[in-house]
């Protein structure tokens, strides 16, 4: 029985490049949500090493936060209000 190849796709480099597009509207964000993103990380970092739930709680409101936040900046640059 012949078996199929698939190709992965290549693996991104180890060095992840800066995002290059911007928008007025997102620019004073940036680095709150950035922050957020980082934190979230490093809740389930100790969530894995701890065992502590809460740390799961704190990022997943911390994940809600953002998801808010990227929706409003998105509903803000259709309108051009911001």
């Amino acid at each position: 029985m012949a078996h199929e190849t698939v190709s992965l796709p290549e693996r991104p480099s180890s060095k992840m490049e800066k995002r290059t597009w911007n928008t007025p509207a997102r620019e004073p964000w940036n680095e709150m949500i950035r922050c957020c993103l980082k934190s979230i990380d490093q809740h389930n970092q100790m969530y894995f090493e701890t065992g502590n739930s809460w740390h799961l709680a704190k990022a997943q409101e911390l994940r809600n936060y953002v998801t808010e936040l990227k929706c409003w900046l998105a509903r803000k640059e259709a309108e051009s209000t911001i």
